[in-house]
């Protein structure tokens, strides 16, 4: 591996302006937005200009930052990867994914994921991955699952909205279950 940003499918880079685009394109479907936090009233294409143009001009890296997801076949803008939540002296950090619904299915949100974990594990030594997840996610909970991941905790009837009340899964994934199936990181 020469590059720890590039997979097989995929390349984690920047935010560049020119994406605002496929970040509306991801804001587009309430369901969607639901699955991974909560629905937010639209935004106009200048505000996705605005807001997308502020996150390209960051610094890279941090205690939290957001990555796209971009596929090798064509440089498509395929979705985003985010780390957040970050805790250096427990050594724990939270990750999100999310990809375009014309994109799903070819395998670039586990490897988007195992891309970021690689990274932090072996270059900002954290020792532990966790992510919440909303119970009737199946997709999202069978993706993290088959990464590794375990589940740790259910916070039950955590979250409302949509009219009802909704459990939260937790799971999380260290650094040793990580490397126990993926190579780590040639410095050659």
């Amino acid at each position: 591996m020469s590059d720890i940003w590039v997979g097989e499918k995929v390349r984690l880079r920047g935010v560049e302006v020119e994406d605002w685009e496929g970040f509306r394109e991801l804001a587009r479907h309430t369901v969607d937005m639901r699955n991974a936090d909560v629905v937010e009233p639209p935004r106009s294409d200048e505000g996705f200009r605005a807001w997308t143009a502020e996150r390209a001009g960051r610094a890279p890296g941090g205690a939290a930052f957001r990555l796209v997801v971009e596929t090798l076949a064509d440089r498509a803008f395929a979705g985003s990867v985010t780390v957040g939540d970050t805790d250096r002296r427990a050594g724990r950090f939270k990750v999100g994914i999310e990809i375009t619904r014309e994109q799903r299915g070819r395998g670039y949100a586990a490897e988007a994921t195992e891309l970021v974990l690689t990274y932090m594990f072996a270059e900002q030594r954290y020792n532990k991955c966790e992510v919440e997840i909303y119970a009737f996610n199946d997709a999202s909970l069978a993706l993290h699952r088959k990464l590794g991941f375990v589940e740790e905790g259910r916070l039950r009837q955590h979250e409302f909205f949509a009219g009802a009340y909704h459990d939260v899964v937790l799971l999380g994934i260290t650094a040793d279950e990580h490397w126990a199936t993926h190579p780590r990181p040639s410095v050659r």
